[in-house]
């Protein structure tokens, strides 16, 4: 079995590639944007409607309550088994997304550690106590390798951290293992010039203020979005939660969506060029959808 993978940064033009792609080779789109995991999240997160996927079969999408905290992990269980009944029925299946974590655990094997609710939940009370700084200096005395990673400002990430600490009694894995690869893959990673993509993001960013996001956003508080510990903090819906809390102007809300998305297009970025096996195209040429056609040929796998 053959997975095509299309990755890159926000804003570069994955969504149009992987629709064409899928056009041309008899494919399927499996997700790999963790925030379009989010039932009711579609405006902030870019999420293709029913029309606008020419067609395509989607899978993995809307799956989750935003009250749900995310879970690598299901998420991982849910894309390989539509990977497996996409290839069963002799389609083509193209993992799709700028997640770079959850694109390596669909395509190679790792584990993730479980879970202690008990202590999950003490975590999370110091955390509402005390704030991340306290549990980050906690995690740079137990790990300093996992707290130069982690954000000082990232709870959810260092209370992960600490419970898989305490769990396996040895150091979070802040560098992923190894690849050790589950499917036989093609990963296609596309990006533009900088100023390119700062220029796609600032538009992207007013067409979701024009297409209405903060309606959207006011909508999901009344199903929870507050109480989601991760829908809550994706990219725009923070920042309009903020605004709709009083803080700020809904002009500021939206400037910071569009500075905190460029701000993680370089995390992306640097995320996904540290791994050699990605075979990077300029989403700007012209070509762009033959280039990849070739960049597939190429693979020794049959399609």
């Amino acid at each position: 079995m053959t997975v095509v993978a299309v990755v890159g940064p926000t804003a570069t033009g994955k969504t149009a590639l992987s629709l064409a792609l899928a056009a041309e080779l008899g494919g399927e789109v499996v997700n790999a944007d963790s925030m379009q995991l989010y039932r009711g999240m579609d405006i902030g997160t870019a999420k293709l409607d029913a029309a606008e996927r020419n067609g395509i079969d989607h899978h993995v999408l809307d799956i989750w309550d935003v009250t749900e905290p995310a879970s690598v992990a299901e998420y991982q269980r849910l894309a390989r088994a539509a990977i497996d009944d996409i290839a069963a029925r002799n389609r083509v299946p193209l993992l799709v997304g700028g997640s770079g974590l959850y694109v390596r655990a669909v395509l190679e094997d790792f584990e993730f550690p479980g879970t202690d609710p008990d202590l999950r939940a003490g975590l999370e009370a110091d955390l509402a106590a005390h704030g991340p700084a306290a549990l980050h200096g906690r995690l740079r005395e137990r790990d300093p390798a996992a707290a130069e990673r982690i954000l000082p400002t990232n709870g959810r990430r260092i209370v992960r951290a600490l419970e898989v600490i305490t769990i396996t009694g040895r150091p979070f894995v802040a560098e992923l293992p190894a690849p050790r690869p589950v499917y036989e893959a093609v990963q296609i990673g596309v990006d533009r010039e900088t100023p390119d993509l700062d220029d796609r993001v600032s538009r992207r960013v007013d067409a979701m203020w024009a297409a209405g996001l903060v309606a959207e956003v006011s909508g999901l508080v009344a199903v929870g979005l507050r109480d989601g510990r991760t829908a809550s903090r994706a990219l725009g819906y923070q920042q309009v939660l903020r605004f709709l809390d009083g803080v700020g102007t809904e002009d500021d809300a939206r400037l910071e969506t569009a500075r905190a998305t460029r701000r993680f297009v370089r995390r992306q970025r640097s995320w996904f060029r540290r791994d050699p096996s990605v075979r990077w195209l300029d989403a700007a040429r012209p070509d762009l959808v033959g280039a990849a056609l070739a960049l597939v040929a190429e693979s020794p796998c049959d399609f």
